[in-house]
């Protein structure tokens, strides 16, 4: 069982390696793709067995290319396209890197075919499904379980998205959109990671498989760029959050707010890796979105109590985030920093500005979190801490109508129901029969 999981991780470490070097010496992304899976269901049946070869990428990369020119031989001789199949590359020619060689050429696939299966002409759903499954290494079935979607649906998804970029070359973006296509792989990953962290719907709070592959993608990417601060930060930020998962929830998966969480369960290695990554992505350059949300991720780590949290910090690095990168996420925890450093009804007023204050943009017709069940709740812990009930009370049921998440649902009406309760009592003491 063991040597079968060391096997499964080293495939998921090789497939897209493999999947970038066969694109790049062949194109055809889609019938690349299949000769990889063919070659790395043929190693799963082959490798426990009968050991892993010395250089298992060569060997990927050799059964591959030799299954796909095989196909796409098939392919031109049926069609009666006789000049382009004598223009492939003989099947013996793509040899391998040799065993004791450290860096192999195709390392940096894995980074061209993230710029490619995030390539700006797909949708975010899009680029999510088609990174998942073909640098992620996840099965179709496994990509629509995680979205809770039909497979067929998400296999229709990912069809769509390679007729997509079908045809486009794989290379990595020029000086000119460099920056702007890898903050798209960042963002791809950071909605992975989110939506692993904290499942937008269904009734599981955690998808542990998401946020695990999320933080993987993310280390593949930092080990080729080094010296990015932005990527050096989404690192940080995910292992400093997906660091308190085991204290999330209560043994029936119910929600536990960060406040309440028995912190001794956090995970410290993952928070003292995070840490050394915070310090050095803000010595890589002006701090961004990611650096200044990990450095708030790791004031929140390092305190032992809720209470020794460092929240004047906090609202300055939120002051800093919110000039640099307007989100009304970060606002939104922005207005919670302000709650905590000068009271409730700062808070309040902080979230009515989000509700009704913002001009007209992407997030809607003014109010750029108007509708959004995080604002109603958010809303609902601050009326609670001023004392008043019964707004908190309505607040708490409007935010848990809204959400699709059952974990959220659930934490939002007990924390309804126990305001209610709160309430009776005090009533009865107030006017004894």
């Amino acid at each position: 069982m063991r040597r079968t999981t060391e096997v499964e991780d080293l495939l998921r470490l090789h497939a897209p390696q493999v999947l970038g070097a066969l694109v790049r010496r062949y194109g055809h992304f889609g019938a690349a793709e299949d000769s990889v899976q063919e070659a790395l269901l043929a190693a799963a049946q082959q490798w426990p067995e009968h050991g892993v070869p010395d250089n298992p990428r060569g060997w990927l990369i050799k059964v591959a290319a030799r299954r796909l020119t095989d196909q796409l031989r098939s392919e031109e001789a049926r069609r009666r396209r006789e000049e382009t199949a004598t223009a492939l590359t003989p099947r013996d020619a793509f040899t391998a890197p040799p065993p004791g060689e450290t860096r192999a050429p195709s390392e940096d696939d894995t980074l061209t075919l993230l710029f490619l299966c995030c390539h700006p002409g797909l949708t975010a759903a899009a680029q999510i499904a088609l990174t998942l499954r073909a640098v992620g290494g996840l099965t179709t079935a496994e990509i629509a379980r995680a979205h809770m979607v039909p497979e067929a649906t998400m296999a229709q998804r990912i069809s769509r998205a390679k007729q997509k970029i079908k045809g486009v070359s794989f290379r990595q973006p020029g000086p000119d959109d460099r920056d702007q296509r890898l903050a798209a792989v960042l963002q791809v990953l950071y909605l992975i990671f989110n939506e692993g962290y904290t499942a937008t719907s269904g009734s599981h709070l955690h998808r542990a498989e998401l946020a695990r592959e999320a933080i993987r993608l993310t280390r593949a990417v930092r080990r080729l760029l080094p010296q990015e601060g932005a990527v050096t930060g989404l690192l940080a930020l995910m292992l400093l959050t997906e660091a308190r998962s085991a204290a999330r929830t209560g043994p029936h998966g119910e929600l536990i707010p960060l406040d309440e969480q028995d912190r001794t369960r956090w995970n410290r290695k993952a928070i003292d890796e995070g840490i050394a990554l915070v310090e050095e992505a803000l010595g890589q350059g002006q701090a961004g979105a990611y650096q200044l949300q990990a450095a708030i991720a790791a004031l929140h780590d390092e305190a032992v109590r809720a209470e020794d949290t460092d929240w004047p910090q906090i609202l300055a690095l939120y002051d800093i985030l919110v000039r640099t990168e307007p989100d009304p996420m970060a606002e939104l925890g922005r207005a919670v920093a302000v709650s905590m450093v000068h009271g409730p009804q700062a808070g309040l007023a902080e979230v009515a500005k989000l509700e009704v204050g913002a001009p007209p943009g992407p997030q809607g017709p003014g109010g750029r979190l108007a509708g959004n069940h995080r604002l109603d709740a958010v809303r609902a812990h601050l009326l609670e801490k001023a004392g008043d009930a019964a707004a908190a009370r309505a607040a708490y049921r409007l935010a848990a109508e809204r959400t699709l998440s059952v974990p959220e649902r659930r934490y939002l009406q007990t924390r309804a129901a126990r305001l209610r309760a709160r309430e009776s009592k005090d009533g009865s003491r107030e006017h004894p029969e």
